[in-house]
């Protein structure tokens, strides 16, 4: 995994123990999304130099036509910018999040050992 994958992975899953399920590596149809939040249909993706090439800047445009076009909200973020600015990625991240439900963020139910 290069390292901004694996440093947006620790943020994410940090989300997931608010309420949202987060997922690394999902696929959507022929396509592996980086990042994928099935309940609120988002899905990040992360650019490296290779995105650069004008045949990857193509296959990107088909992706996220692919991806919007069965419901999905796309993000697209440089792994530049989760190195030097993950603060203001999440906060785009979690702007383009409903808040968490209670009964995610508080269970307590006797199952989950709270309440």
């Amino acid at each position: 995994m290069p390292k901004a994958e694996v440093v947006l992975w620790k943020k994410l899953r940090e989300a997931n123990r608010h309420g949202y399920n987060f997922r690394h590596q999902h696929p959507v149809g022929s396509y592996i999304a980086d990042f994928a939040c099935l309940e609120v249909n988002l899905i990040i993706e992360l650019d490296g130099a290779s995105h650069d090439m004008p045949d990857a800047v193509k296959h990107d445009t088909r992706r996220t036509a692919f991806l919007e076009g069965r419901g999905y909200r796309v993000l697209r973020f440089r792994n530049e910018e989760i190195l030097n600015d993950l603060y203001r990625v999440m906060e785009v991240v979690m702007r383009d999040l409903p808040p968490p439900s209670l009964r995610c963020a508080r269970d307590t139910s006797p199952a989950s050992g709270g309440g």
